[in-house]
């Protein structure tokens, strides 16, 4: 590629609407949008000239004084506009209420003592309990309230040694993916000296006799790069404790593919290190062992070759259990001993129609997960394979968190739907599952109806969709209605409890969530048929959600709003640029806007088995083809727009939205508000605080309400 960047700076280009709206007092608001400078930019790519005027929004926001001061007077603009609305109080109000419930984790046990997590109504962040036995007194062990003034700093993982002594934990600040690693004495709560820095997409495995545990990092970036830098040379290393982290021993590495990257974890019983090793997002992986026990570090490769989906499931002694892909679409069950001189893999539990989301084994019983057109179920299988019966669920939900143990009599695993927050049960396998723990909910979850539609995309393929709504609700007009997607990186959009959705259907609106191509709904060629040159499949599926949802008379024309978030931010960009006649309002959350350039940036480089190379003929045309940044035009009516991002964002980095919103504000594309929200010491979207996301939401959702003509009239 041939770089053509002039040094003469165009003249900024000022894009003023005129009056847009009036709410429901019939007050007029006049939106004028922020100056912004363009420079001559010019690409030169397969015989393509690619302009970018806008690249200098790329810079890092804490680096570059004139990108903060074009942050600073985008915020002014969208906040005065959004206090012109009416409902945000209201929003406010019914997602404080709908947060304010017990938001639970996993319980992990370790040397007879319980870890799980709790978030409850009122607190920004998750609180770490443990208690001594199963009934025992509950605790508090770590608390990130006091972690910081503004509650965005956050507990980002832990993890108990085996005889529940200490704890390995990381800390995550203002939303960045970085993490720092900290050592607890769970008996006296006192912090160690250990500080472990630069963690990133890591495990913690701890090794027997609490000597240490394992961890992947990647090297300390430069100064001033760490939001923006590529990833590469990622590491598995041991931590000591006690130890400073210049003494921390590298266990596993390949400095001669640096694109990969590894997690280490432990079976059990402690005998066996079973490395993971990725070469970007699919689902596609080398196992790489390490013997605990061995008199020197050795590594043994179980699986060459980035072919197939390999998942631990758990081993005793030389037999391991694992979940594959290979010779299955739809995955399976295998184990292998290590004993053997050149280890084979056996079937346990074939291939079936059915997806496999998930397993665990809890003593001599294996539980699967199985996903049935995007909802859970679970299947019990005797360690030869042999099914053993359905454990009953609740009702169309989703299963999570499978956590059982070999050396263990109980598992457990998480339910939620779109109107049941997170409710763990306990799994013996002598009995059915029972709840562990469930929250108390700040509304009747019968009194919210959840049901499943089939549609038609433009091919003709099947799609699964699901609605959500107030049961006594009267449908016959068609309510506003908001369309949630994803489709991509095989992972499975299933039914999930969120406050802010939830207060969207309480105020009267519909809620809409379309399976598309491109996730793990059915499995690898479901992912397939929306990746790569098929990703145009994916935006076709949304499309057809949405029409619809308007032929059925689920909403009418002009009341349909449209939300994703990082890879759905692309999909609400992508389908607003081919169908703007056919969306009244959109919400493009941390979104992938600049597909010619997405590889450059922190993780970015992964996303090429979901996107393919820029630099590659076929892919670009491709990319250029849908990429929402490169594909706006002037003399188009598009929708109304909000966009949200985070200046610590270091997984979509928040350039991508900038320039995206910088382009649209600066062509002629009609009356309706073209808006971006960039919140502060926020990233990606984990670890945000409770205060944030309804503070967050409650403007957003009030600015789709506006648009869509959900009445949300403040009192």
């Amino acid at each position: 590629m041939r770089n053509l960047i002039l040094l003469t700076l165009a003249i900024g280009l000022s894009a003023t609407s005129p009056v847009l709206a009036a709410d429901h007092e019939n007050k007029e608001t006049t939106l004028t949008y922020p100056d912004t400078r363009t420079v001559d930019v010019v690409d030169e790519q397969f015989g393509e000239y690619i302009s970018d005027p806008y690249r200098w929004l790329e810079n890092d926001v804490r680096e570059d004084a004139e990108v903060a001061e074009w942050v600073k007077a985008q915020n002014a603009v969208t906040d005065a506009y959004l206090e012109s609305l009416d409902g945000r109080k209201v929003l406010a109000e019914s997602m404080t209420e709908l947060f304010d419930f017990d938001d639970l984790g996993i319980p992990e046990e370790a040397g007879g003592k319980y870890f799980y997590e709790r978030k409850s109504g009122g607190q920004n962040q998750a609180v770490l309990y443990v208690r001594d036995g199963a009934d025992g007194e509950e605790r508090v062990l770590i608390d990130p309230a006091a972690w910081s003034d503004d509650g965005a700093t956050a507990l980002a993982g832990w993890k108990a040694s085996g005889d529940g002594s200490l704890l390995a934990y990381a800390v995550q600040d203002g939303g960045s993916d970085w993490r720092t690693l900290k050592v607890l004495d769970v008996a006296t709560g006192e912090v160690k000296a250990d500080s472990v820095e630069w963690a990133k997409f890591t495990a913690l495995a701890w090794l027997p006799k609490n000597s240490g545990f394992l961890y992947s990092r990647f090297p300390q970036p430069e100064e001033g790069a760490a939001f923006q830098s590529l990833n590469s040379d990622h590491a598995i290393y041991l931590h000591l404790v006690g130890n400073d982290q210049g003494k921390d021993m590298q266990v596993y590495a390949t400095p001669d593919q640096p694109e990969l990257n590894h997690f280490a974890e432990l079976t059990s019983d402690k005998e066996w290190v079973v490395i993971t090793s990725s070469s970007g997002t699919d689902d596609r992986y080398e196992i790489t062992l390490i013997k605990v026990d061995a008199p020197k570090l050795e590594t043994r490769k179980l699986v060459n070759g980035f072919e197939n989906d390999w998942r631990l499931i758990d081993g005793v002694g030389d037999t391991l259990y694992f979940v594959t892909n290979k010779d299955a679409p739809r995955l399976r069950v295998v184990k292998t001993d290590l004993s053997a001189e050149d280890p084979e893999f056996t079937e346990l539990v074939p291939e079936s129609d059915a997806v496999i989301d998930g397993a665990m084994i809890v003593s001599d019983r294996l539980v699967i997960s199985y996903l049935v057109d995007a909802k859970s179920q679970l299947s019990t299988f005797d360690l030869d394979g042999k099914g053993l019966g359905a454990l009953e669920l609740p009702g169309p939900g989703q299963v999570g968190g499978l956590s059982g143990s070999m050396k263990s009599d109980e598992g457990f695993f998480t339910f939620q739907s779109f109107n049941r927050p997170t409710t763990v049960f306990r799994y013996d396998p002598s009995s059915a599952p029972t709840i562990w723990a469930a929250p108390t909910l700040p509304f009747d979850p019968d009194s919210v109806a959840v049901t499943q539609r089939f549609y038609e995309s433009k091919d003709g393929t099947r799609i699964p969709m699901f609605l959500v709504h107030m049961k006594d609700q009267d449908l016959s007009q068609g309510a506003p209605t908001m369309l949630y997607g994803y489709g991509g990186f095989n992972i499975s959009v299933l039914p999930q409890y969120k406050p802010a959705w939830m207060a969207w259907i309480k105020a009267g609106g519909v809620f809409a969530s379309a399976n598309l191509r491109g996730g793990g709904e059915y499995g690898k060629e479901w992912h397939d048929a929306g990746r790569l040159q098929n990703k145009q499949n994916v935006f076709d599926d949304f499309i057809a959600a949405g029409e619809y949802l308007i032929d059925e008379g689920i909403t009418p024309e002009k009341g349909l709003a449209i939300e994703g978030r990082s890879n759905g931010g692309l999909l609400i960009g992508a389908v607003m640029n081919q169908r703007p006649d056919l969306f009244a309002a959109g919400h493009a959350a941390v979104g992938v806007m600049d597909m010619l350039r997405f590889d450059r940036f922190t993780a970015g480089r992964y996303w090429v088995d979901d996107y393919g190379y820029p630099n590659k003929d076929q892919d670009f045309q491709t990319l250029l083809g849908y990429s929402p940044y490169h594909n706006l035009k002037s003399g188009i009516d598009y929708p109304a727009l909000i966009v949200s991002t985070a200046d610590t964002d270091d997984r979509v980095v928040p350039g991508h939205s900038f320039k995206y919103i910088a382009r649209l504000q600066a062509l002629d594309t009609g009356d309706a508000p073209h808006l971006i929200r960039i919140e502060t010491r926020a990233g990606h979207g984990s670890g945000k605080p409770t205060d944030k996301m309804i503070e967050e939401y409650s403007d957003i959702y009030a600015f789709l309400a506006h648009e869509t003509g959900l009445e949300l009239a403040d009192e």
